[in-house]
């Protein structure tokens, strides 16, 4: 009886273990030297990048949102030239437990919105800016909408992520979205959703692979391009990941599909009231991952959102050195 018991207890044990994310990896005491940081009020920090016009010159103040595994250090074509022409302040960061920035113990769409404008506050960057974010990095755009209106100057979504349990979307439309993407990727979102507690094991165990190991099911020939091109640099990955890949990568894919507060179709145009500004989408085509009509739909419910569709452009268009050029002219105008 006592070996029975001391059994269960050793595969409890070895079951907790396995599901328990670790805690964030600490970073260097001297991690403030390295880059800087910003103090929250919750005593978190957040590490920063600041580009182009000085702030309180600038006529345009763009706040970047990096990417899924990506960092403030993502490969832009940001230029001089455009930096002049527009006269454009550009803010990137580290989101809660990339790179050089705290983790959040309980990240979510509302804290990472919350957590944008404090670090605009702290900045002193004015009372209103843009917000422009890539892919999966979009919906903290869609919490700046949702929660914070009032501080925006405009938006952009570019390739936004889709929730495909989004409440006020038809359901065939989520479907044949989560459906557009591997089997694998497909059942690691559907645990992110259902059983987020079991999604750190479930990434890290060693029986199947959690996402399809075959990148050219998710990306065109283009993307590997670029892809190739913006990941040469292993250091920047590193660092991005330094904390470990539970408080960022995993929080991240917990935060994009766990039950939201509202719906993208429920938004309210920030901008009706003759206040000035304007909220940009931008669709490629030839995306592997983001289903077409999902976006036309949410533009279709919220006309003030203005729709661009670009041609031959896959998943990584903002790599792109036109179409990322494009999307800040659209942005400053």
């Amino acid at each position: 009886m006592l070996l029975l018991v001391l059994a269960v207890g050793l595969i409890v044990y070895h079951v907790y273990k396995s599901i328990k994310p670790p805690p964030p990896i600490p970073l260097p005491e001297n991690v403030s030297e390295i880059c800087p940081r910003v103090k929250l009020n919750d005593g978190r920090y957040l590490a920063y990048r600041e580009l182009g016009f000085p702030k309180d010159k600038a006529k345009n103040k763009i706040i970047i949102i990096h990417g899924y595994g990506s960092s403030k250090l993502v490969d832009l074509k940001i230029t001089q030239e455009m930096i002049e022409e527009f006269e454009i302040y550009f803010l990137l960061f580290d989101r809660a437990g990339y790179g050089e920035s705290d983790a959040h113990p309980s990240r979510t769409i509302k804290t990472d919105t919350y957590d944008i404008e404090e670090l605009a506050d702290k900045l002193q960057i004015g009372p209103k800016f843009h917000v422009l974010g890539m892919s999966l990095g979009a919906y903290p755009v869609y919490g700046c909408l949702k929660y914070i209106p009032h501080r925006l100057s405009g938006a952009t979504l570019v390739v936004p992520l889709l929730n495909f349990w989004w409440s006020h979307m038809p359901e065939n439309l989520l479907s044949a979205a989560l459906k557009k993407l591997p089997i694998q990727n497909q059942w690691t979102f559907r645990v992110a959703h259902y059983l987020p507690w079991l999604l750190y094991w479930w990434l890290t165990q060693k029986w199947f692979s959690p996402f399809s190991p075959n990148p050219r099911e998710t990306m065109t020939e283009r993307d590997i391009e670029l892809a190739d091109k913006h990941t040469k640099h292993s250091y920047i990955k590193e660092s991005a990941l330094r904390q470990g890949e539970y408080v960022s990568t995993q929080r991240d894919i917990i935060a994009s599909f766990e039950n939201w507060e509202f719906d993208p179709t429920e938004l309210l145009n920030p901008f009706s009231d003759g206040n000035e500004g304007s909220v940009h989408m931008w669709c490629a085509l030839e995306d592997k991952q983001i289903l077409r009509e999902a976006l036309l739909y949410i533009c279709d419910k919220l006309p003030w959102i203005k729709l661009h569709q670009v041609p031959e452009a896959g998943h990584l268009i903002i790599h792109e050195k036109q179409h990322f050029d494009d999307i800040i002219k659209t942005a400053c105008s």
